[in-house]
């Protein structure tokens, strides 16, 4: 294992033997391995531990445990305590999102001040595999595929070379200490249930499967350089950036095909997602005038271009007469409506009845969903009728003033109205005998509330 420990290093140039490096040590398997191998290997390295604070006194003995091993190495050690629940929720991102942003901010910051040279992490072939597929059942790109780099800015993966089982045999046969985390035992969590259900299957028909899939991912890697290349080419021939803003030619798009991968390709830089890419694609043969919008640019559909402007920039309404777009795996949005969602199988036990609430079949929806302001002509049926319902009488019916008309925002599936948002849903998505998994969609009034102990959603709202 030492020796092959060395070789890779040296084969895959990730640092001199004179470099300082910080050993990122969870006190588990993996990164206990990491540590006797720098030691026996002759390395100069300091031990880095985070303390996410998210197992209680297992964390704590975690943090004690590796202290200790860096103690008796006669390391330097350096240790972080997060409240990392706290900045998920501040951030509304998930568990894993924060724990991982915290400590490669963390790691980054001891380097600069402690005069490290890399920050090594102890993940390995098997860890790739589960990244591999999880990206693979997520939907993605080229880039998804590219599984986990050996080698990326001051961050180094010096046990790519080797498997879990491997890693475990040279801990025992050298009778190494480690901590065990439960939680990696618990099939909650996509990694785990991949990590156990499916690529134990895949070792039985091949042992050697990570590394065939290692194989492949350097194959994939090779190729994605030459597409990185070819559009950078392209992206210098059909990108201008002027006064007016970044843009594209309608005209040199057209000549470019598929379409849609090469102006997700050219517009990524710009935050636009696949989705809306392909409502872009499909206003190459409609009128000028039609707005899109990322989380941080406006592109407008002239006559001869596409003109992407950065939101900073701008000092509009964004939400006047434009769609949004709402994923299947999405937890939130805050703009143009604050929504939170959620899959349940359990049927019997939904809030049905409530206005800021929509209970949907989740078979009968067509993803990505659209989030827009009504428009003259609108119709829909809502639920307990069975006829078409022009929206313009429905809210003569709910007695809605102008001003709450104005604000009120429709939810699609298709063409098709699923919900007039807080209001109604349509009768054709409600839930039913036959229904096997609804879609939960709780809305936020203008306090900020939502009726989150309902719904299920703990999201928090600012």
């Amino acid at each position: 294992m030492l020796q092959a420990f060395k070789a890779y290093i040296k084969s895959s140039g990730l640092f001199d033997q004179t470099d300082r490096i910080l050993l990122a040590v969870s006190g588990g398997v993996d990164s206990v391995a990491m540590v006797r191998l720098f030691k026996d290997a002759g390395y100069n390295f300091g031990i880095a531990h985070v303390n996410f604070g998210l197992r209680g006194e297992e964390s704590n003995g975690d943090e004690t445990f590796v202290k200790n091993l860096a103690d008796e190495l006669e390391v330097p050690f350096y240790l972080k305590n997060f409240n990392t629940q706290k900045y998920a929720a501040d951030n509304k991102i998930s568990i894993q999102m924060a724990a991982r942003d915290l400590r490669y901010a963390w790691f980054e910051e001891v380097v600069k001040e402690q005069g490290f040279d890399f920050v090594a992490t102890a993940h390995h072939l098997d860890d790739q595999a589960e990244t591999f597929f999880i990206n693979l059942l997520r939907g993605t790109g080229i880039s998804g595929m590219h599984g986990i780099m050996p080698k990326q800015g001051k961050i180094i993966r010096p046990l790519m070379f080797t498997t879990r089982e491997k890693i475990m045999s040279f801990a025992l046969d050298l009778n190494l200490a480690w901590r065990e985390d439960r939680s990696n035992k618990s099939r909650k969590y996509l990694r785990n249930k991949l990590r156990l259900d499916v690529l134990a299957e895949l070792y039985k028909i091949n042992p050697q499967f990570s590394h065939k899939l290692n194989e492949s991912i350097i194959h994939l890697r090779d190729v994605e350089t030459i597409f990185d290349n070819h559009i950078a080419g392209v992206t210098a021939d059909l990108v201008q950036h002027t006064a007016e803003g970044i843009l594209i030619s309608i005209d040199w798009v057209y000549e470019y095909e598929p379409h849609n991968t090469y102006l997700f390709e050219l517009l990524k830089p710009y935050s636009f997602s696949y989705p809306v890419v392909k409502e872009i694609v499909r206003s190459l043969d409609t009128f000028s005038g039609k707005i899109f919008y990322s989380p941080t640019h406006r592109l407008l559909r002239d006559r001869e271009n596409f003109i992407i402007q950065p939101l900073t920039d701008l000092n509009i309404d964004q939400s006047n007469g434009e769609v949004f777009y709402l994923e299947k795996e999405s937890l939130n949005i805050e703009h143009p409506v604050c929504l939170c969602m959620h899959q349940t199988d359990n049927i019997t036990d939904l809030p049905m009845g409530k206005s800021s609430i929509a209970c949907l079949d989740l078979d009968k929806l067509k993803f990505p969903l659209k989030i827009r302001k009504w428009e003259k002509g609108d119709w829909f049926t809502p639920l307990g009728l069975k006829g078409k319902k022009k929206l313009s009488d429905f809210f003569i019916n709910q007695k809605l003033s102008l001003a709450e008309k104005e604000k009120t925002w429709l939810l699609l599936s298709g063409d098709d109205i699923v919900w007039v948002i807080g209001k109604r849903i349509d009768n054709r998505f409600r839930i039913t005998p036959k229904t096997k998994k609804a879609f939960v969609i709780s809305s936020v009034d203008e306090s900020g509330e939502t009726e989150t102990s309902s719904c299920g959603c703990s999201l928090l709202f600012g």
